[in-house]
């Protein structure tokens, strides 16, 4: 017991004094002030009492002391009772400044003062004393000397102060104060100087039990008599583990979706708290009660960044932003908000669709790029408004997967056959029709299997049936665009945009692709023929080409010969048109002149002179060159035979020294060229005028 008061009220006194300056004291109350000042002075450090005697015995001290002539003259007894006096008075300074009500309290330590007897007891049910009553005292001491706290009427109780480390929180739990009310779970906040002043935490109403207030990093000093705080390295202790006592962190790219512990009720018909104002992201849990904050999940979010939150009032479940990619707008589905406006129009009667804020689906769509979302109060369906392809097969599935379950469609023929066929529908959403498809149908799945499926089926059944497989087949172009039509004008009912309708591939009984494969075998083999045929015509066409292009020359001679023929013929008749002017003229002057002729000798004298005229010129015999007469012996005839031979052969030409009469003929002049007549006689018939 004595040492538990030694180290309350001497501690702190005993750690200021040295070994020195006990000494010195000593021997100056021994009336030795010489040996006192030649000391040796250290630095000061907690003196025990075994030190302190061992100081006082030491050779270099007693040498210190006998060196002086006054010491070594007076009586040992002039000095010694008062050092053993001091000594005494130090060994039990504890105990006299306890008796004397000094309480000392060290800088990092607050002293939590427990009153033994009063006048005045605590009310029931109270544990902390406000105004002198025995037991916990409100108010605690703070460091410095206190005097007047008898040890028979107090008991001082020295704690630490609290410190709540950089990147933490400290939680409170109050031992006394009024009771917390039903609808709430944690004790308000009121004005105590964060818990350090638990006179006006129960002054000013403070409530008992977990507090809605934390501490935050620093030094309190904390009556924790009436508190009991909670941090990182006593959590376990209070059955919380310590990262619950670590400042909040939500991280970049992700939203803190929050949950409260505390306030009223949610109203009915609501699946989260309003958004209230000023609370500080919920740092400041009494402004968000006195707010009218509703316990459990919240619309308001908290975004990246270090956030003092007490987890005894709000729970932080961080989850990523919404991404919205490229190529697609977000519809947001909203499930709070204000009240449902429809704002969609009297034309638009399969939805409704309202402004952001309110309650339903929101008429303008979320772009691309990450949104800040509380996804457990909002949904989000992700509209393509890029062209898509929905695959009707088996074998191609697009990487959407709208069409995960589409199929190759099943039709039967005019002529009763059963065949496969695949179908690839086009289609594309407007970002501003996103919304209305998504308030018709809900989702894009929808789309495929309530809208597109149906009508892209029945409208190849019913085609299927007015055709046979053949003529489909050998129609498909037509088919295809028929198809097309339909589907454009069906789904824009629906705000979906048909691109185009493909049929892909198409698969008919295996016996009708055989008779099928053998006529395409027939027509392409009539299409080889045909083109063999023309092969041969061009051949021709070439042997023709070439042998006219070898006989071009002649050809060529040919066709000028033609035209010289031509010319010549041309000069020939010209010429004997001119012959047949001069003759025309010609007899137009003889006429002239034979009617001159006749009409001065008559036309038996002229006729006369011109028959002579005629015989001279042309060298007519009138007499025969051979004459044969009968004789009685036959001589007549071989002499004429004769005189006819030797005629011939003076007539030919190069017999030497002869020279035939038509050679005699060739050398005379000739004279000018005269028309000859066909009847040599004609120019001595007088004309039938004459």
């Amino acid at each position: 017991m004595r040492s538990t008061k030694n180290k309350l009220l001497g501690g702190k006194l005993s750690r200021g004094l040295s070994v020195t300056s006990l000494l010195a004291a000593g021997i100056m109350l021994s009336g030795n002030v010489a040996a006192a000042k030649e000391l040796p002075v250290k630095q000061s450090r907690t003196v025990t009492h075994s030190e302190l005697i061992t100081a006082l015995s030491t050779p270099e001290t007693t040498s210190k002391i006998e060196s002086q002539p006054q010491i070594v003259k007076a009586d040992i007894s002039t000095w010694l009772i008062p050092v053993a006096g001091v000594v005494i008075c130090l060994i039990f300074f504890p105990q006299i400044c306890q008796i004397l009500g000094l309480v000392v309290i060290g800088e990092k330590e607050v002293g939590i003062v427990t009153k033994k007897f009063a006048s005045k007891s605590l009310p029931a049910g109270r544990l902390i004393a406000l105004h002198g009553e025995g037991g916990l005292q409100a108010s605690t001491l703070p460091p410095g000397w206190h005097w007047g706290f008898w040890p028979w009427q107090y008991g001082i109780k020295k704690e630490s102060v609290c410190i709540i480390p950089q990147g933490e929180i400290g939680l409170v739990v109050a031992n006394d104060g009024a009771t917390i009310p039903p609808e709430r779970i944690l004790g308000k906040v009121v004005p105590c100087d964060d818990f350090q002043d638990a006179h006006k935490f129960l002054v000013n109403g403070g409530e008992k039990g977990r507090q809605l207030g934390i501490l935050t990093a620093g030094m309190y000093r904390i009556n924790t008599g009436l508190f009991t705080i909670i941090t990182a390295t006593t959590a376990s202790k209070q059955g919380m583990h310590p990262n619950d006592l670590k400042v909040h962190t939500v991280d970049p790219n992700t939203v803190g979706i929050v949950t409260t512990l505390d306030g009223l009720a949610i109203e009915e018909g609501e699946i989260a708290g309003p958004v209230i104002p000023g609370h500080d992201n919920f740092q400041n849990a009494q402004k968000f009660i006195n707010g009218g904050g509703r316990r459990g999940l919240q619309e308001q979010v908290i975004l990246s960044g270090s956030w003092n939150l007490n987890p005894w009032f709000a729970q932080v479940e961080q989850v990523r932003m919404t991404e919205i990619p490229i190529g697609y707008v977000g519809v947001v589905i909203s499930f709070v908000g204000k009240t449902t406006e429809d704002i969609s129009g009297e034309a638009f009667t399969h939805g409704s669709l309202v402004n952001p804020g309110h309650k339903g689906v929101w008429v303008t769509p979320l772009y691309p790029g990450k949104h800040p979302l509380n996804t457990r109060i909002m949904g989000v369906e992700l509209v393509p408004t890029t062209n898509i392809v929905l695959n009707f097969s088996e074998r191609i599935t697009g990487e959407h997967g709208y069409d995960s379950k589409l199929t190759a469609l099943k039709l039967l023929s005019f002529d009763g056959f059963t065949y496969d066929l695949e179908v690839f529908q086009i289609i594309h959403i407007g970002a501003l029709d996103a919304p209305k498809v998504i308030s018709r149908l809900g989702s894009m799945q929808n789309v495929v299997d309530h809208v597109l499926r149906p009508i892209i089926a029945n409208y190849f059944r019913n085609s299927a049936q007015e055709y046979t497989i053949l003529d489909f087949l050998t129609e498909r172009s037509q088919r295809q665009a028929e198809a097309a039509e339909y589907v454009r004008l069906a789904l824009r009912a629906y705000d979906v945009q048909a691109v185009d309708t493909l049929i892909g591939l198409i698969t008919p009984p295996p016996e009708l692709m055989q008779t099928l494969t053998q006529r395409k075998i027939a027509e392409e083999q009539q299409k080889t023929y045909e083109v063999q045929r023309t092969a041969q015509t061009q051949r021709q066409e070439l042997v023709r080409e070439t042998a006219l292009a070898d006989i071009q020359q002649e050809v060529v001679k040919a066709e000028q010969g033609v035209r010289i023929s031509e010319l010549a013929a041309s000069s020939k008749i010209k010429e004997a048109n001119g012959e047949a002017e001069a003759i025309r003229l010609t007899g137009e002057a003889k006429a002239a002149a034979y009617k001159a002729g006749v009409t001065a000798l008559g036309s038996q004298a002229y006729t006369v002179l011109q028959l002579m005229q005629v015989i001279g010129d042309r060298q007519v015999r009138v007499v025969p060159d051979v004459s044969v007469s009968g004789s009685a012996n036959g001589g007549g005839l071989l002499d004429g035979l004769l005189a006819m031979l030797l005629k011939n052969q003076l007539q030919q030409p190069g017999v030497p020294g002869l020279k035939s009469a038509n050679s005699v003929k060739e050398e005379k002049p000739v004279a000018t060229k005269k028309p000859v007549l066909d009847n040599p006689l004609a120019s001595i018939v007088p004309p039938k005028d004459l």
